[in-house]
């Protein structure tokens, strides 16, 4: 397998982006949303691909479960949405079916994924669709901070200067 290290720094720098934001919220009605990892999940998917979003997605759940300041739930919920999030872009490459794949791989199908994680790996009573409305919220608030940065990056230009970067134009040798 060929690795591109530019492509692993910049991952590198958004899982270490995503624990150090990890505690930004929003707050929503009476709950609060954390919408920093959906944010780099569709960066993620813009830049560096479905493989590079779930393994960033996975390394930020796991090291915010290990610093104490998330929970297993993190795990279905992000890993679900920054694989549709990058599989959508890589197939399409639009940016609005992107969007949308981050808010129903995380907002529908991570809270529904969360339902076993927290029955029978946590021990806590929960429907199907407990964590739906949650993530959902939280979901689409860091796909629209996504949509802004993605905007300004895109009329500035700025998206090709960073794909050049990573190599995207270069063939692999």
């Amino acid at each position: 397998m060929n690795y591109n290290v530019r492509k692993l720094t910049v991952a590198a720098m958004l899982v270490a982006v995503s624990v150090v934001l990890s505690a930004f919220s929003i707050p929503i009605g009476a709950s609060r949303c954390f919408p920093i990892q959906h944010l780099v999940n569709v960066i993620s998917a813009v830049f560096l691909g479905p493989l590079y979003g779930v393994i960033m997605a996975f390394c930020t759940s796991l090291i915010r479960n290990l610093l104490g300041t998330g929970s297993l739930l993190a795990f279905p919920g992000s890993m679900a949405g920054a694989f549709l999030c990058g599989m959508v872009f890589s197939y399409t490459k639009r940016l609005i079916p992107t969007y949308f794949g981050e808010v129903i791989g995380t907002g529908i199908i991570g809270g529904m994924l969360c339902y076993p994680v927290a029955t029978l790996l946590m021990g806590q009573e929960a429907a199907l669709f407990t964590f739906v409305v949650p993530f959902l919220m939280s979901t689409v608030c860091g796909t629209v901070m996504a949509a802004v940065i993605l905007g300004v990056l895109y009329r500035s230009k700025a998206v090709n200067v960073i794909r050049s970067a990573l190599g995207e134009n270069e063939k692999n040798k």
